[in-house]
């Protein structure tokens, strides 16, 4: 298939990674029917329906959400990985969107500088970059990814138990996961949500303290992660929104160098590292119109500005009661206890104020 102009020099265009759209044109509506084998898996799996509205399936103990059912199934059964991929990863809500970008922004830089006017990032959503292959493989649409030049770039919602071991235990394939502080993620969930069927936050705040989120429990989410990047640190790398968030700089310079494309001195002391976090921002993201424009989504069209909200940390004091704070607080450090892994630096510090505490840098939060 055509790619779209611009394009990338001669000498790069079969090297990616190179924008999704670019490549396959725009997004299809069509919705392919689960193979017989696959709707026989779904029809044993344990069901609900999450706020009344969305039908989940309980799999190999993560919440997954009918319409992606056929897309797990998929990428288990009959993914083929590539040497060179790279799959993003997270819980949905905890900085997915600027991952996308920043990801996307510092491996393709020597074909698309990021300050460059034509930037992909200029005219097109991180969502339209990346590919979701959650959606994209539940509609059937795998010959897409077949179509991305190496290394492609991909994200998931899956947890790391859901993917399958020529993708884990992968040594040329590559994870990068960036999980948040959970409360701040639920009302960042909450308010996504909204866009397209609104509910009461005290309903999702209930479902989340059971653990019945979109690809939750958001605990076992966060530790699969976690426990893959400490056995292999080589190929999984965990990041955390928040310090990001308040380093960003750095933070893009770490994921240069685990994704093989580290920063020369020159590169640094031309701010190049700056130069991405800058295209990459809230600020800049918001201010562009296909980020204020159309939607994206195959099965649920979710509006491009629905990803740009506030980007800060410590929004929950504006929408949680202390005793709900609490609450959810005490269940998570259970669920992490004997980990090594706790978000209490960058949850209970924000706990006795509820205004004007919120921490800002550049970012995305979705």
């Amino acid at each position: 298939m055509a790619m779209a102009a611009p394009t990338p020099s001669a000498s790069c265009r079969l090297v990616g990674p190179i924008p999704f759209k670019d490549v396959v044109g725009g997004e299809e509506d069509d919705r392919t029917t689960p193979s017989e084998e696959c709707g026989h898996t779904i029809a044993t799996l344990p069901t609900i329906a999450l706020l009344g509205r969305f039908v989940h399936h309980q799999y190999q103990g993560a919440w997954v959400i009918h319409e992606r059912m056929p897309g797990v199934l998929s990428f288990q059964r009959r993914f083929a990985p590539l040497a060179g991929d790279v799959l993003l990863a997270s819980p949905p809500k905890c900085g997915t969107t600027w991952l996308k970008a920043m990801s996307f922004a510092t491996m393709a830089r020597a074909a698309y500088p990021p300050s460059a006017a034509d930037h992909p990032l200029r005219r097109l959503n991180p969502h339209e970059c990346v590919p979701f292959i959650d959606d994209l493989l539940s509609a059937g649409h795998d010959t897409k990814l077949d179509a991305l030049p190496s290394p492609r770039l991909m994200n998931t919602h899956m947890q790391h138990s859901l993917l399958p071991a020529s993708v884990a235990d992968n040594p040329n394939a590559k994870i990068v996961y960036i999980c948040r502080e959970p409360k701040d993620m639920l009302v960042s969930m909450w308010h996504f949500g909204n866009t397209i069927h609104p509910c009461e936050f005290s309903e999702l705040f209930e479902s989340a303290c059971e653990g019945r989120t979109t690809d939750g429990p958001v605990w076992d989410h966060v530790l699969g992660y976690w426990r893959a990047s400490k056995a292999a640190p080589e190929r999984v790398l965990f990041l955390r929104y928040e310090e990001m968030l308040l380093n960003p700089v750095d933070g893009v310079i770490k994921l240069a160098e685990f994704l093989g494309v580290p920063f020369s001195a020159a590169d640094a002391a031309a701010g190049l590292p700056a130069d991405i976090v800058k295209l990459c921002s809230i600020e800049t993201m918001k201010g562009l119109e296909a980020n204020r424009t159309g939607a994206s989504g195959v099965f649920y069209k979710f509006p491009h500005e629905a990803n740009f909200r506030k980007g800060v940390i410590g929004d929950w004091v504006n929408h949680m009661t202390p005793e709900m704070a609490q609450r959810l607080d005490a269940i998570v450090e259970d669920k992490l206890r004997g980990s090594g892994l706790s978000f209490g630096s960058f949850g209970s510090g924000f706990r006795p104020v509820r205004v004007a505490r919120e921490r800002t840098a550049p970012s995305l939060e979705s």
